[in-house]
């Protein structure tokens, strides 16, 4: 936890991530990251000088065997409270729909429901648990499928909802979050979702897993580069 609370530390630091009296919804998928994520930002809680509170959010998806009895025990030991918002999204992208590439009318739609959810629960900010990897691949997965540079950012402020995202994991390197939760035994919840692992998400994981055995550093160098390119600032991560 002290070097997944170095990561989120400086990201939240560097890009004025919480701000005095912020109430601050995570999107609980039940995967590592967002669970990384909410026992980070609860051990961030007690040390940080900005006082904050925290609200953790889970969307169902609508399938069957999604059973988060454990993480809502998880969330009661650590006080913090927890949202189960049902949703039938499932059944419109596959059963209505019957979407050939269910991910961007998914990723859509629970965004929608999560800032909903958020905002009901009083939250004006919703953190997010893209890690590291995550940025890289988000910007190749641009690159590639729609032929632009773009990587989502480290804050994004949504005017019509009035809500600003937040991604305190940023600099945190996916190896890191697996070993954290082989370490510490969260309670990860498998995604029944039928196109998990088989994504376009997985390709280029898997693509940027062989590219770096062969090129020593290529991930930092990566990150670096949308650092200077798309946010603006100096460094690596």
């Amino acid at each position: 936890m002290q070097k997944i609370l170095s990561y989120v530390r400086r990201a939240v630091d560097d890009y004025h991530m919480i701000q005095e009296g912020d109430r601050i919804a995570v999107g609980v998928s039940g995967g590592k990251d967002s669970l990384t994520l909410l026992r980070a930002l609860k051990a961030l809680q007690r040390f940080y000088p900005k006082q904050f509170d925290l609200e953790a959010i889970t969307l169902t998806m609508g399938f069957d065997n999604f059973d988060l009895s454990a993480i809502r025990q998880m969330c009661k030991e650590i006080d913090v409270p927890y949202t189960v918002v049902e949703t039938n999204i499932a059944e419109v992208i596959f059963d209505i729909r019957k979407e050939s590439n269910p991910c961007s009318l998914c990723a859509k739609m629970r965004r929608g429901a999560l800032h909903d959810a958020a905002l009901e629960a009083g939250c004006k900010k919703v953190a997010l648990g893209h890690h590291h990897d995550d940025v890289i691949e988000t910007f190749f997965m641009s690159l590639f499928y729609e032929g632009r540079l773009h990587c989502f950012s480290p804050v994004t402020y949504l005017d019509r909802k009035d809500i600003h995202l937040i991604r305190p994991m940023l600099y945190v390197p996916e190896q890191v979050v697996v070993g954290f939760v082989d370490k510490t035994g969260l309670p990860v919840v498998q995604s029944p979702c039928p196109v998990n692992g088989h994504t376009k998400r997985q390709y280029v994981k898997d693509l940027l897993k062989a590219l770096s055995r062969e090129n020593k550093g290529l991930k930092e160098r990566l990150f670096g580069a949308i650092r200077r390119n798309l946010w603006g600032v100096g460094g690596g991560g």
